[in-house]
């Protein structure tokens, strides 16, 4: 897989995404405070986010806020599968936290292809001095028919393997290099 430098919010932010991967504000228009790059030979996304700070008592209940946002009232069900601490190599002082989970679909709606299930990577950035909150998210829906099954029941599909990998290439490459996109 290879990747490609990406700067985001008028390169302020740069990471290393993959190099199929295209600004999805080309085709539609996305909020100020994400910038949103879709896979062109499938379905996969990655959304990162700028978020005001929410101040919790630690930042594992920050994550949670954060993650019980992105899935409260989706009527999906959801599957923690880790939670742990990682770290942005270029901002290796500040708390980063991971979520990795599985959204599975609980009623399609009619006549709209619907996944199976998503495998989901959610990366948080603590930035408590600049009261932002960064939050990068590694969709990797599964549609029926559309991808190689694991082997063996429990293990992961390529998908999966392939989105590790991106996940590792963002938490190497993540570098804010204009700190002043968080003023005002």
């Amino acid at each position: 897989m290879s990747f490609t430098n990406t700067p985001l919010f008028g390169g302020a932010i740069t990471v290393d995404l993959p190099s199929n991967f295209a600004d999805t504000s080309q085709i539609r228009e996305i909020p100020d405070h994400q910038e949103v790059y879709l896979d062109t030979n499938g379905y996969s996304s990655i959304v990162v986010e700028i978020l005001e700070y929410v101040q919790k008592p630690t930042d594992e209940e920050a994550l949670q806020y954060h993650f019980a946002d992105l899935v409260e009232g989706t009527g999906d069900s959801t599957t923690i599968l880790t939670q742990e601490k990682v770290t942005f190599n270029h901002l290796n002082t500040k708390p980063i936290h991971a979520l990795t989970f599985i959204q599975t679909p609980n009623a399609p709606p009619p006549n709209r292809k619907t996944p199976e299930y998503v495998f989901v990577h959610l990366l948080l950035l603590r930035l408590t001095e600049q009261g932002t909150d960064i939050m990068v998210t590694i969709n990797i829906p599964h549609y029926a028919g559309e991808y190689e099954k694991a082997a063996k029941e429990g293990e992961e599909t390529r998908l999966m393997r392939e989105s590790k990998a991106v996940r590792d290439k963002v938490l190497e490459t993540f570098k804010v290099v204009e700190w002043g996109l968080f003023d005002g």
